[in-house]
């Protein structure tokens, strides 16, 4: 699991991993800001994904996220995991869900340390187990790195 309520990760399967911090800037406004957005979707959806829930994220929650690639629309059914609301840290996991060009997790944490504010992003990405999305997992790690960069801008 992505484990958004730890700090570091621990040692973990055969996915590939990634994480990215990226400083937001500092102060009590741009935490309550964050903290809002990030468990409203802001990170997907300021990124060029669609989200079909209006609702906060909340463990156990079902929604797909849609994006257009190549003029295709694609769906990505994903499952949140995990939730945490902490006075200094705020974000979610999910998992995704069978029909998702991939097969893995991936958690968006916003944190502060003293008046810094950051967000972190965990992934962690295998092919999907069959499917014609199997065979184009390489183009979709680029894909995936592309995205990650977007989210890392999604809450400035």
């Amino acid at each position: 699991m992505t484990f958004p309520r730890l700090q570091t990760w621990p040692d973990g399967d055969a996915h590939r991993r990634t994480e990215i911090s990226v400083y937001l800037g500092s102060g009590d406004d741009l935490w309550q800001r964050a903290s809002r957005d990030i468990m409203r979707w802001a990170v997907k959806t300021r990124s060029g994904f669609s989200v079909d829930s209006e609702s906060p994220v909340a463990p156990g929650q079902n929604v797909t996220v849609t994006t257009h690639v190549l003029g295709m629309r694609v769906r990505e059914p994903v499952q949140v995991m995990d939730v945490v609301s902490d006075l200094d840290r705020v974000g979610y996991s999910y998992r995704t869900k069978p029909g998702h060009p991939v097969d893995g997790e991936e958690a968006f944490v916003v944190y502060r340390a003293g008046s810094s504010v950051w967000l972190t992003i965990r992934s962690m990405t295998r092919p999907a187990p069959r499917g014609m999305w199997r065979m184009l997992y390489p183009a979709l790690r680029m894909a995936q790195l592309i995205a990650q960069r977007r989210y890392a801008r999604a809450l400035h």
